[in-house]
């Protein structure tokens, strides 16, 4: 059953079953999933001047194979970087035929001892399967027991990583990791902990960083400055 189904259905018991000041109350509730679609496929028309909450759909009389198609996921991303690791990305942006069906992917190549940062997907599920590598991984629950759940994976394992929560990955071998992600949204976005706390546009003031990371306020200056 799709989360606007559901949410009609419960709509209908509670009308039958609930007294009038319990229903508006349990009727509030929200659902964070990407909608249904409603018709075969609504592939992505970013040239639209329209503004939803996802993308516009392009006319089907002129939608073609290559929009359902990406390629280049065989290719290593250059992992040239500070962190020794790179993303490539297969969402909504990248493959448009991925509009409203809530499904999207990424490859991640780790250099030896890289690292893909603590981070969160704000709108969706990560599975993840090791193509080649050990790739330590783990993520923390939310407040207030801030529990760490790690794992060493080896090549064929496959992981989860919960909605919204902070989650990492590093190689531990000593040649290159492959990993495949699968998310449960067209566009789940990233937020890098980070890059988001000590490189907002503009900063977060360094007596609220100082406070909140127990440190003084030159610590929260000096690692502001590499962001």
């Amino acid at each position: 059953m799709t989360s606007s189904s559901f949410y009609l259905f419960l709509k209908i018991i509670c009308r039958l079953y609930v007294p009038m000041f319990y229903y508006k109350k349990i009727t509030k509730i929200a659902f964070s999933s990407d909608p249904s679609p409603l018709q075969d496929f609504c592939v992505a028309d970013p040239n639209s001047p329209v503004f939803v909450n996802g993308v516009v759909c392009k006319d089907a009389k002129q939608v073609q194979a290559d929009d359902f198609l990406f390629r280049g996921l065989h290719q290593m991303g250059n992992t040239s970087n500070d962190v020794g690791s790179n993303v490539t990305a297969v969402t909504v942006v990248e493959l448009p035929g991925l509009n409203t069906l809530g499904i999207s992917m990424a490859r991640i190549d780790f250099a030896p001892m890289g690292i893909n940062p603590p981070h969160t997907h704000p709108r969706a599920t990560e599975i993840l399967t090791v193509i080649e590598g050990s790739i330590l991984v783990g993520f923390v629950t939310s407040n207030p027991e801030n529990r760490l759940i790690t794992k060493v994976l080896e090549k064929g394992d496959v992981f989860v990583f919960p909605q919204g929560l902070i989650h990492f990955q590093k190689n531990i071998g000593h040649g290159y990791a492959i990993a495949i992600a699968g998310l449960s949204s067209q566009n789940p976005g990233v937020i890098t902990i980070a890059n988001a706390v000590f490189g907002s546009n503009p900063d977060i003031t360094g007596d609220i960083l100082a406070k909140a990371f127990q440190v003084d306020i030159n610590v929260v200056y000096q690692i502001q400055s590499k962001f």
